[in-house]
C-alpha cells in the first residue's frame, strides 16, 4: 500500500513539472510526410548575415540539435530538402499572481468577575482567500518555419512563448522553448 502511494506521489510530481514548460503550437501543410526530408538548410538573410550574434546562433544550434536527434536530418550547404528560418521575439507582459491571505490572530484579554482574574485567550488566524495582483514579466517567443526548397511551400511553423528572465533569451531557455516545439511537432507526426 506504501508503495501505490509512495508512485502516485511521485506521478503527480512528474505530471506537474512536465506542465509547466513553455505551450507550444505547431501548422502543419495538408498531406505532409515529415518522414521524406532528410536535409535541411539555413535562409541567409543578408541583414541578419551582416549583424549575426552569439544569440542568432544559440537558436540555430538548438534547432539543429532537436532536428538531427529527433528527426535524424542532418545540415548541409547545398540543395536541401528544406530551408529553415526563424524568428525571436521579447516582448513585456504581465502574469497574475496570487498570495494566501489569512486573518490577524493573536491574544486577548477578558476579565473574570467571578475570579477577579484577566484571562488571555489565544485567538488562531484563519485563511480568507488570495490576493490576487499582476506582475511584470518578460515573455520570450521562438518561431521556427521550414519551406520545402522543391515547391516553396511553408511546410511547417512551430512556435512557442516562455517567460525569460531578462531583456535577452539565454541559452537554457532557447533550448526549453526549443524543445518544447519539437516536442510538439513529434506528438502531431
Amino acid at each position: 500500500m506504501k508503495n501505490g502511494k509512495l508512485f502516485g506521489v511521485i506521478a503527480l510530481a512528474v505530471t506537474m513539472l512536465i506542465g509547466c514548460g513553455p505551450a507550444a503550437h505547431i501548422e502543419k501543410a495538408n498531406n505532409i510526410k515529415l518522414n521524406k526530408y532528410q536535409s535541411f538548410a539555413w535562409a541567409q538573410n543578408e541583414k541578419k548575415a551582416s549583424r549575426a550574434n552569439l544569440a542568432e546562433q544559440k537558436v540555430k544550434d538548438a534547432v539543429s540539435m532537436e532536428l538531427e536527434k529527433t528527426m535524424g536530418w542532418r545540415e548541409v550547404k547545398s540543395n536541401p530538402d528544406l530551408i529553415l528560418s526563424y524568428d525571436v521575439l521579447v516582448e513585456k507582459g504581465s502574469r497574475v499572481q496570487s498570495d494566501p491571505m489569512y486573518s490577524w490572530g493573536g491574544f486577548r484579554s477578558f476579565y473574570n468577575p467571578y475570579r477577579r482574574r484577566f484571562y488571555n485567550v489565544y485567538y488562531p488566524s484563519h485563511f480568507i482567500g488570495y490576493d490576487n495582483y499582476r506582475v511584470p514579466v518578460k515573455n520570450g517567443t521562438i518561431v521556427i518555419t521550414m519551406v520545402d526548397t522543391n515547391t516553396g511551400n511553408t511546410v511547417v511553423q512551430g512556435w512557442a512563448t516562455d517567460e525569460i528572465d531578462s531583456s535577452r533569451i539565454t541559452t537554457a531557455e532557447v533550448n526549453r522553448i526549443v524543445k518544447a516545439i519539437f516536442k510538439k511537432l513529434n506528438d502531431e507526426v
